[in-house]
C-alpha cells in the first residue's frame, strides 16, 4: 500500500479524487438544502392560502359546519378558541401535532351570542364590548392560548397579517402523513378571537429530497471513479517521458556509459526542460571525467620521466659511485618535487577551495616576484584585490616563467586601476602567441613547441594553473598581443572595495 501511493501518479489521482469529493458533496449539500427550504417554502404558501381561506369564511359569519376547508380535500384543519380549546376540525382527523392542540375533535361549547345566523343583526349588530360576553375584547383575545402567536390588535371582521409556520404530522382516514402548518389568527363578529391551522403535505419535499439523494449516491461515486480514471491517465501519460528518463539514467549507472542520453521529449513543457537539463549535466560530467582521465594519464606520463632518470641515476651510482651526476639528480628530484606541487595545487582548485579572504597589493607582489630576475622591469600603481597572497603569488610566478622562456630581451610587468578592476599585464618580447592558439595554451600538458624539451618547457601546467586560480578569485586570464610585439596575458580582478561591497 504504501508503495502504491509513493508515486507521483497514485497521490495525484488520489488528491484530485478527494478534491472533486468534497466538492461534490459540498455542492450536493447546499442543492438538498436549496430544494427543501424551496419545497417547505411552497408547502407553507399552499397551507398559509387555505387557512385564510378558512379564515375568511368565519370572518364572514359562516357556521363551522358550512365552512368549505373542513372537508379534509386540502389537508387538516384545525380552528382554536380564544381558551385554547378545539371548536372545529377536518372530518375524519384521527391525529395531528406541531399545532396548538393534539385534540381532533371540537369540545361541545354554548354558542356565543350572535352564533345562529338570523340573530345575527339584532341588538347593536352583534357588538357586545360593554358586557364582555361576546369574546371580541381585544385584550382576552389576543391572550388566548389557542392564538397564532400575532400580536395585532385586529378589529371585529378582520384578518391578522402575520402567519405562524410550524411542521408536525396528521392522520386523516387512516392515513398518516407530514404536513406544513400555517396559522392565521382572525377576529369575528360572533365568536370572538380564533386561530386556523391549516396543513399542506410534504410528500413532494420529502419525495423530491429523497430522489435526489438517491440519484446524487448512485452518480457520485460514479463521477468520481471517472475523475479518478482521467486522472490516472492523464498523469500516466504526462509521467511517461518522465519514467523513460529514469529507466535511462538507470541504465547509464549500470553501464556507466556517459556518451548515453536520456530522451527528451518534443513538447515544450517542464518534463522537456528537465531532459534538456539531465542530459547537460551528463555532457559536463562526461567532460569533466574524460578531462580527469587525459589529466591522470598525462600526470602519470609527466611524472614518469624524472622519477625513471632519477631511479637511472641512482642505479648508476650504487654501481659506480665515481659516475654519480649528483647536480643532475638534484635538478630532477626539484623537478618531480615542482610537478607534485602542481598537482596538489589543479587538485584542490578541481575540488573547489575556496581562496583566502585577505588584501593583496599587485603592485607590491609584481615587485617582489620581478626582484632578482634579469630582464624583467615593473611598473605599478597600487591596486589591491581580495584573495591568497600565495595563490596569486603562483600565478605572476607562472606567467613571469612562461615570458622568460618565450622573451628576446625583456619582460614587462604593468599593474593599473580599470574601474572596479584591478588589471595585472605580463608582456614579452618574443614571438607571440598565434590566434588560433590563444585559448588551447591554458590546457592542462599543452606545450605548443613539440620539439622543445621537457627541461625547457616544463610539463604545461603553469597556465593552466593560472588560469583556474584566477577564475576562483572571480576574474579572468586572457592571452593576447604585446603592443610591441610578442605576447601579452592580463590577469584581471575585482578590486578590494567591489569584492567587499559586491
Amino acid at each position: 500500500m504504501s508503495r502504491l501511493f509513493g508515486s507521483v501518479r497514485s497521490r495525484a489521482t488520489l488528491g484530485a479524487t478527494l478534491v472533486v469529493a468534497v466538492a461534490l458533496v459540498a455542492a450536493g449539500t447546499a442543492v438538498l438544502l436549496s430544494l427543501r427550504s424551496n419545497l417547505i417554502g411552497e408547502a407553507g404558501t399552499r397551507a398559509e392560502r387555505s387557512a385564510r381561506a378558512v379564515a375568511a369564511e368565519l370572518a364572514a359569519r359562516v357556521p363551522y359546519d358550512r365552512l368549505s376547508g373542513l372537508d379534509g380535500d386540502n389537508g387538516p384543519v384545525q380552528i382554536v378558541g380564544r381558551d385554547g380549546g378545539l371548536v372545529a376540525a377536518s372530518e375524519d382527523l384521527e391525529r395531528i401535532s406541531g399545532t396548538a392542540t393534539g385534540e381532533v375533535t371540537p369540545k361541545p361549547s354554548a354558542p356565543a351570542p350572535g352564533d345562529d345566523p338570523d340573530d345575527a343583526d339584532d341588538g347593536d349588530d352583534g357588538d357586545h364590548s360593554d358586557d364582555g360576553t361576546d369574546g371580541t375584547d381585544g385584550d382576552d383575545a389576543e391572550g388566548s392560548d389557542g392564538s397564532g402567536g400575532s400580536d395585532e390588535s385586529l378589529a371585529p371582521g378582520e384578518i391578522a397579517r402575520g402567519t405562524t409556520f410550524n411542521n408536525g404530522s396528521a392522520t386523516i382516514d387512516g392515513d398518516a402523513e407530514d404536513y406544513r402548518f400555517a396559522a392565521v389568527d382572525v377576529r369575528t363578529l360572533d365568536r370572538g378571537r380564533l386561530t386556523v391551522h391549516a396543513g399542506a403535505p410534504l410528500a413532494a419535499e420529502h419525495g423530491a429530497v429523497a430522489t435526489s439523494l438517491t440519484a446524487m449516491l448512485i452518480g457520485l461515486p460514479l463521477l468520481l471513479g471517472v475523475v479518478a480514471g482521467v486522472t490516472w491517465l492523464v498523469t500516466g501519460r504526462a509521467l511517461r517521458p518522465v519514467e523513460g528518463i529514469r529507466r535511462e539514467m538507470a541504465a547509464i549507472t549500470a553501464s556507466e556509459d556517459l556518451a548515453r542520453r536520456v530522451p527528451e521529449p518534443a513538447t515544450h513543457d517542464e518534463v522537456a526542460r528537465l531532459a534538456r537539463t539531465t542530459n547537460e549535466t551528463l555532457a559536463a560530467l562526461e567532460a569533466s571525467v574524460e578531462r580527469q582521465r587525459r589529466f591522470v594519464a598525462d600526470a602519470s606520463h609527466e611524472l614518469r620521466s624524472p622519477i625513471a632518470s632519477l631511479r637511472t641515476q641512482l642505479e648508476v651510482a650504487a654501481a659506480h659511485p665515481e659516475l654519480l651526476d649528483l647536480d643532475g639528480a638534484v635538478e630532477d628530484t626539484v623537478r618531480l618535487q615542482r610537478l607534485a606541487a602542481d598537482l596538489l595545487l589543479l587538485a584542490r582548485l578541481d575540488a573547489g577551495e575556496r581562496p583566502a579572504d585577505a588584501r593583496v597589493d599587485l603592485a607590491a607582489l609584481a615587485r617582489e616576484e620581478a626582484a632578482g630576475r634579469t630582464g624583467v622591469t615593473v611598473d605599478a600603481e597600487p591596486a589591491e584585490v581580495s584573495g591568497s597572497r600565495g595563490q596569486l603569488g603562483r600565478v605572476l610566478a607562472n606567467l613571469l616563467d612562461n615570458a622568460r622562456r618565450h622573451a628576446r630581451e625583456r619582460v614587462t610587468v604593468t599593474v593599473r586601476r580599470e574601474g572596479a578592476w584591478a588589471v595585472l599585464g605580463v608582456a614579452d618580447d618574443g614571438e607571440g602567441v598565434a590566434e588560433a592558439d590563444r585559448e588551447r595554451i591554458f590546457e592542462r600538458f599543452v606545450r605548443l613547441d613539440a620539439a622543445r624539451s621537457r627541461d625547457d618547457g616544463g610539463a604545461g601546467l603553469g597556465l593552466a594553473i593560472a588560469r583556474d586560480v584566477a577564475v576562483r578569485h572571480g576574474g579572468t586570464l586572457t592571452a593576447g598581443a604585446a603592443p610591441g610585439g610578442g605576447a601579452l596575458f592580463e590577469l584581471r580582478l575585482p578590486s578590494a572595495g567591489r569584492t567587499r561591497h559586491g
